[in-house]
């Protein structure tokens, strides 16, 4: 098949693009062009935020699948609905898992469970998508599929709450030197962390297949873990046998740092537990093979194999070392007043 990538260079689309031309198809990524080209895809190059340009870069193909990876907003998609109305048989939008209802109705979250997050607005613009494009399909049969990832990584991604994205390495820098690392809440809440190379596997499983349009899947892992587990398997797969854990309230998080409500009310800080079934229905073969022990070994084995990638976000460090300090503090006094009667 003939397969287009828009984007195709983050922590979740690189295994996606290696599983896909690993597979024989005819692979082509739609981006700016600064990366290094990916072995085996042919590239086309297109400022993604300019529709003339895209237009530009894309006159005179016709695509099997097309994959949108980057678009964040309904403006994107309704460039995409008309980039590719006549010239895709298959689009499939890349959503994302925290688009469901926050908080749930039912622990168990299945593809048909009510989309609502009044905590993220990434996550709200991530629903207005999906109802643009099921409202295109719904009147004119546009190909259109949607694909929900919940938190997926990589070899170069430790994929902890409150890690800095860009630079994971900080928390396990962090344990390393002893430095308290935070778990919001209690740490018990559910949570599933996906491998990238798992996530490939069912997303490409539905290429091709008229039977997805109109249809909606997410891909997860079924491994079940809590926070405290999550955070204690990174710690043994970094060698830390007594890592400084500190539990704050994600309440008390959110009234220091505001910036990161999104991400523990309108996600992580909310059990996430999948059905799976659907995505098992529609590609029979797919099954997640990597347990986060392992991934996040593997992980470390990469890290590890170059300090020159133990990149920290130094204000992300300051800023764990102060909250940390302030609820030190919060708790000192707490004592001192309920003591004092």
């Amino acid at each position: 098949m003939k397969i287009l990538f828009i984007g195709g260079s983050g922590v979740i689309s690189r295994a996606a693009t290696q599983h896909t031309i690993a597979a024989g198809h005819e692979l082509w990524l739609l981006n700016r062009g600064k990366r290094r080209p990916v072995e085996g895809a042919r590239v086309l190059v297109a400022d993604t935020a300019n529709g003339e340009s895209m237009r530009a870069a894309l006159r005179g193909h016709t695509w099997d699948v097309v994959v949108q990876w980057i678009a964040f907003a309904p403006a994107d998609i309704q460039r995409d609905l008309e980039l590719f109305r006549d010239s895709a048989r298959q689009y499939i939008f890349i959503s994302s898992a925290s688009v469901y209802q926050k908080p749930l109705a039912h622990y168990l979250i299945t593809e048909s469970t009510p989309r609502a997050n009044p905590y993220w607005e990434y996550s709200r613009l991530k629903i207005a998508c999906e109802q643009q494009l099921e409202a295109a399909h719904h009147a004119t049969g546009f190909p259109g599929v949607i694909v929900r990832p919940s938190l997926t990584y990589g070899e170069d991604q430790v994929p902890l709450v409150l890690n800095a994205w860009n630079q994971s390495w900080t928390a396990i820098s962090r344990m390393r030197r002893g430095a308290p690392v935070i778990i919001p809440g209690d740490g018990n809440s559910l949570w599933t962390i996906t491998h990238n190379t798992d996530f490939a596997q069912g997303l490409t499983g539905l290429f091709g297949n008229p039977a997805t349009h109109g249809e909606a899947f997410h891909i997860t892992s079924d491994e079940v873990l809590t926070w405290n587990q999550i955070f204690q398997l990174t710690a043994q797969a970094a060698g830390v046998s007594e890592p400084r854990f500190i539990h704050i309230p994600s309440d008390f998080i959110i009234s220091c740092v505001p910036a990161v409500e999104g991400t523990l009310l309108g996600d992580k800080a909310v059990s996430a537990v999948f059905d799976n079934t659907k995505i098992k229905r529609f590609v029979p073969s797919f099954t997640a093979k990597v347990p986060f022990a392992l991934g996040i070994r593997q992980t470390m084995t990469w890290f590890d194999a170059d300090p020159a990638r133990q990149q920290i976000d130094r204000a992300a460090d300051q800023r764990w070392d102060k909250l940390t300090a302030v609820y030190a503090s919060a708790l000192a006094q707490a004592r001192m007043a309920f003591a004092a009667g």
